[in-house]
C-alpha cells in the first residue's frame, strides 16, 4: 500500500512501523475489510469486524502479538 512509505511511518520506531504495515497488509489482502467498506461500513466498524480474521492470519504467520479491539493503529 502507498501508506507503507508515508512520512508518518518514518517518524515511528521501526518495530511500530513494521507492525502497522503488517496489519494494514493483512486487513486489505487477507480479510473482508474492503468488502465491508464497499458495503457502506465506516472504517472503524470494518476494522472491528475483521479483528478475528486478522488474528487468524497473524497466528498462522506465528506472530508473537495479536490485534486487540482497542489497539490504535494505522
Amino acid at each position: 500500500r502507498a501508506d507503507a512509505g508515508s512520512a508518518r511511518l518514518h517518524n515511528l520506531p521501526a518495530s511500530i512501523s513494521v507492525w502497522l504495515a503488517t496489519i494494514a497488509h493483512i486487513r486489505h489482502v487477507h480479510t473482508d475489510y474492503e468488502k465491508l467498506l464497499a458495503e457502506g461500513y465506516d472504517r472503524d466498524s470494518a476494522r472491528f469486524f475483521v479483528i478475528e480474521q486478522t488474528n487468524i492470519v497473524l497466528t498462522r504467520w506465528r506472530a508473537t502479538r495479536l490485534l486487540e479491539s482497542d489497539d490504535e493503529e494505522e
